[in-house]
């Protein structure tokens, strides 16, 4: 296991599109991976649109990311660095 948090830093969120380009980059990795607040227990998975809108994460929320699997740190790696850049909003 795997896991790194980061803080979201894009004004609208995890929204649908923002979220549509993170599950697409989430699917590109064999691991199972993981999403959720920081202060929070419940995570859901990473690869489901549904699940992550559920959560409702909003700009300034800090996550934490975590994976198991075979490519874990290179999933987490990708996923940090995508919300670090801001979903270029």
């Amino acid at each position: 296991m795997y896991q790194k948090t980061t803080m979201i830093k894009n004004p609208s969120g995890l929204h649908a599109r923002p979220a549509s380009e993170f599950i697409a980059c989430a699917k590109k990795f064999n691991a199972k991976i993981a999403i959720g607040r920081t202060n929070e227990e419940e995570k859901v998975n990473a690869k489901s649109m549904v699940l992550l809108l559920s959560l409702g994460i909003g700009h300034g929320e800090s996550v934490v990311i975590c994976a198991d699997g075979e490519d874990e740190v290179e999933a987490v790696d990708a996923l940090v660095a995508l919300i670090d850049s801001g979903f270029n909003e």
